[in-house]
């Protein structure tokens, strides 16, 4: 048979549920899952295989109006997914208000040359007549090539997605191996898998600015893994709630990160975690870097 591949860049509001979405396709976790509004920042491909088709997953940070050179990288990494994709997946949040931020997201959506397709996600805890008109509206909004009823949570209608996206991705060989699941690197996947369980664990006790950094990722020869990194944060305040009594909330929340590691990576996990206060890490070009963002002045 034909193989075939393609880009999709999944693309919507914060907190509509494109990482579950992706990891829902892929059939395994490759994006970080919080509660936490924005909790993606970075373009990160999940790799998903149907039949012939390889089906590469652009999970994309959350489009918002953006107020802080963070806020403009995360935007900029958003849109930056979408350049050049055989298909544009926009998701909508099916039980939420359509708000002005989901608005302007599928306004610029509907300026874009690529093809598209509507993806209303959450179905399971929506109302129906309300998301029928939802579907009415965007119909009308962006004329897509198809509109999707769909839980990433409960499986609801991903087949039938799956299945749609496979037949629309164009002809051409795969680009990776058909086992691989994504393009993250070791640190990139470590530091995302700490931050993670750093806005699991604290909820909205730790504000949006923090970040994590893989300093150091080395292999050893007893074929376990050794990871080093620092947990940076603007405030004293912010550091002292990570830490929690003692040092208390810091080791769980590494004992729950390497094991979240160890099961993914199948290797036994040494995680060291520091954590440090440094007002101005947003303005750390190399930082944006190894978080895999670009510098946007």
């Amino acid at each position: 048979m034909t193989q075939r591949c393609g880009l999709i860049a999944v693309v919507g509001a914060p907190n509509a549920g494109k990482s579950t979405l992706v990891n829902a396709l892929v059939g395994q976790k490759v994006a970080i899952v919080s509660p936490k509004a924005q909790t993606t920042r970075t373009r990160l491909l999940g790799i998903a295989m149907e039949g012939e088709s390889q089906l590469l997953l652009v999970d994309t940070p959350g489009i918002f109006d953006p107020r802080r050179r963070l806020d403009r990288a995360m935007v900029a990494a958003a849109w930056g997914g979408a350049d050049g994709a055989d298909l544009i997946a926009l998701v909508i949040d099916a039980k939420g208000r359509f708000n002005s931020a989901a608005r302007a997201v599928v306004d610029a959506v509907a300026a874009r040359p690529e093809a598209k397709i509507v993806i209303l996600n959450k179905v399971d805890v929506a109302d129906k007549e309300p998301m029928l008109g939802l579907a009415a509206e965007l119909q009308a909004m962006l004329d897509p090539e198809a509109i999707y009823f769909v839980s990433a949570l409960t499986n609801d209608g991903l087949p039938q997605l799956k299945a749609e996206l496979a037949r629309r991705v164009p002809e051409g060989p795969w680009h990776f191996p058909d086992d691989q699941v994504s393009d993250a690197s070791e640190r990139m996947l470590a530091a995302e898998v700490t931050r993670e369980q750093l806005y699991l664990q604290l909820r909205a006790e730790l504000p949006y600015d923090s970040a994590v950094e893989t300093e150091k990722y080395e292999e050893r020869k007893d074929g376990s893994v050794a990871i080093h990194q620092q947990i940076l944060v603007a405030r004293d305040t912010q550091r002292a709630i990570i830490l929690g009594h003692r040092g208390a909330r810091l080791k769980e929340i590494g004992q729950k990160a390497r094991e979240e590691l160890a099961r993914i990576t199948g290797q036994k996990v040494h995680l060291f975690l520091h954590v440090k206060v440094n007002p101005r890490w947003e303005e750390d070009r190399d930082l944006y870097k190894d978080i895999g963002l670009d510098w946007v002045d």
